[in-house]
């Protein structure tokens, strides 16, 4: 249900510092961290960017932005919408976080552009291309191994398996104890929300997988020449602390496949429920790489994030005061048509730069070019081996606080 009005729910989770919400700022009583919302957030989206530039969430007491203009704003302005204070609901400066910040995700400047530039260095333009030959003949053997089956699961046989068999080798870790990997990575996303029951069940079920993340994060448990080994060097070199070094291979973690996984289960889907889209890809497989960004821009596997107001600010004309949470709707964001022509149609060739799929400023997703490079390279790999992806059984999202993604994907590959 989407209403709007004036009535005001007091006493939220996170609530407006001053008690009140400024007239102007039109209430929605929307959830966002519902199942009816998961299952198809697109009306809600539409209603939250058509109410106006800035609304109040009445359920969680929150602010919340859903158009493109003021996410992209809201996004690029880290010293007045601070990360420090946590990007989820919880706020840091009133609630004990559910685990150690993450120095990456959880921090300010000048602290973050520290940090953030040791795994730049580590997930550099140049470091992709020495993976990339491997990272392509894994998605080429992947998809023969399929094509070999013909129906499979496009969740956990391709978009989770793929990932799984190419990330973990270049971070370094041991083959044992990787069942782990996406159950972190979902509790993670899924503590960003509110004290619901996803949240409350994940975080109540995460101590293995927590503790497995921090035995793998440390420096003698991880391969030379890998990722995580090449994090820790840099405290040889005095870039980071020996304390830093295990917390930025768990970001590594956090960050690296669970939004891979459902970026490359986003395009499966789009390129199985639009045909002539796959057959354009056929014709050109140079437009994988375009055609996965479309995906990320479509589908916008990570749909939100938070930010906490540092002062008094102004959102297009509309005052926030300092100490407040503010919801950034990004897959709103990636198909509001002030932005985007036709923005509901998937088109691999569109012109898809400026989408926030992957965030935007400083905060941008540290695994960007790792989720691209697996990204395109299946896609290639597909486009020139595969000649139709069919749905084959009914399709099962995969219900996270945070994350936009499939359980289950029936599909079958007919060859070329």
């Amino acid at each position: 249900m989407v209403t709007t009005g004036s009535t005001r729910v007091g006493g939220g989770h996170a609530g407006a510092a001053s008690g009140s919400v400024p007239s102007g700022i039109p209430g929605l009583d929307v959830d966002p961290f519902a199942i009816e919302f998961f299952e198809n957030p697109f009306p809600t989206q539409e209603a939250l960017r058509e109410a106006g530039p800035l609304v109040h969430l009445d359920k969680w007491n929150v602010y919340a932005v859903a158009r493109y203009a003021e996410v992209h704003f809201v996004l690029n302005d880290p010293l007045t919408f601070c990360s420090s204070r946590g990007v989820g609901l919880s706020d840091f400066a009133k609630e004990k976080p559910w685990r150690p910040p993450s120095l990456i995700l959880e921090a300010d400047p000048p602290a973050h552009t520290r940090t953030r530039a040791v795994l730049s260095r580590v997930l550099s333009p140049a470091v992709m291309k020495q993976i990339r030959d491997g990272f392509a003949a894994a998605a080429e053997a992947k998809v023969d191994e399929l094509l070999a089956k013909g129906s499979f699961d496009a969740v956990t046989d391709l978009a989770e398996a793929y990932p799984l068999s190419v990330f973990p080798d270049a971070v370094g870790l041991k083959q044992e104890g990787r069942e782990h990997l996406l159950p972190y990575a979902g509790v993670v996303f899924n503590a960003f929300g509110p004290p619901n029951q996803l949240r409350q069940i994940a975080i109540e079920r995460s101590q293995p997988h927590q503790a497995y993340v921090q035995e793998q994060c440390q420096r003698d448990n991880l391969a030379p020449g890998g990722f995580g080994a090449c994090i820790h060097a840099r405290v040889d070199a005095g870039d980071i602390t020996a304390a830093e070094a295990p917390m930025l291979v768990r970001s590594l973690l956090s960050a690296g496949i669970d939004t891979t996984v459902n970026g490359i289960g986003a395009a499966i889907y789009c390129l199985a429920r639009f045909p002539e889209e796959f057959s354009r890809l056929r014709s050109d497989p140079s437009l994988a790489r375009n055609a996965f960004e479309e995906a990320i821009r479509f589908e916008s596997p990570v749909q939100t994030f938070f930010r906490t107001t540092t002062k008094d600010v102004e959102i297009s004309g509309c005052k926030v005061g300092a100490g407040e949470k503010i919801l950034m709707f990004l897959g709103a964001a990636n198909r509001d048509p002030r932005r985007w022509a036709d923005p509901d149609r998937y088109d691999i060739t569109r012109k898809t730069s400026g989408h926030v799929g992957f965030g935007s400023g400083i905060h941008m997703c540290v695994g960007q070019l790792v989720a691209r490079l697996e990204g395109e390279v299946m896609l290639a790999a597909l486009a020139r081996k595969v000649a139709a992806i069919e749905m084959s059984g009914p399709v099962k999202r995969r219900y996270n606080n945070t994350l936009r993604g499939l359980e289950s994907l029936p599909i079958t590959l007919r060859p070329v």
